[in-house]
């Protein structure tokens, strides 16, 4: 299992979020943690590829948020999605193994 972290820098806008899942392509990952992605609004997106996308809100000051980015072969294993704080976020899965 290919598991990253990926400091965003803002994930405010869709451009952002398309050149994030551009970028994701471009390597091979099964979970990538996203931080500081600054967002104002939460999301969660099923992409047509079969990617999901958790984005989680910042504080109040525009700090921190935090999101998750699930590749295809691992989106069926997701059990939850749960945002603890602006910088944590709990994603157990459920794992054949």
């Amino acid at each position: 299992m290919a598991i990253c972290t990926y400091n965003a820098r803002m994930l405010a806008s869709e451009a952002a979020i398309e050149d994030l899942m551009m970028q994701a392509k471009k390597i091979k990952y099964d979970v990538i943690g996203l931080t500081e992605t600054r967002r104002r609004h939460p999301l969660n997106a099923v992409y047509e590829t079969g990617e999901e996308l958790f984005l989680r809100t910042c504080d109040s000051r525009g700090v921190g948020g935090v999101g998750v980015l699930v590749n295809t072969s691992m989106a069926k294993n997701i059990a939850s999605f749960e945002y603890l704080m602006i910088r944590i976020r709990l994603h157990p899965l459920l794992l054949n193994i």
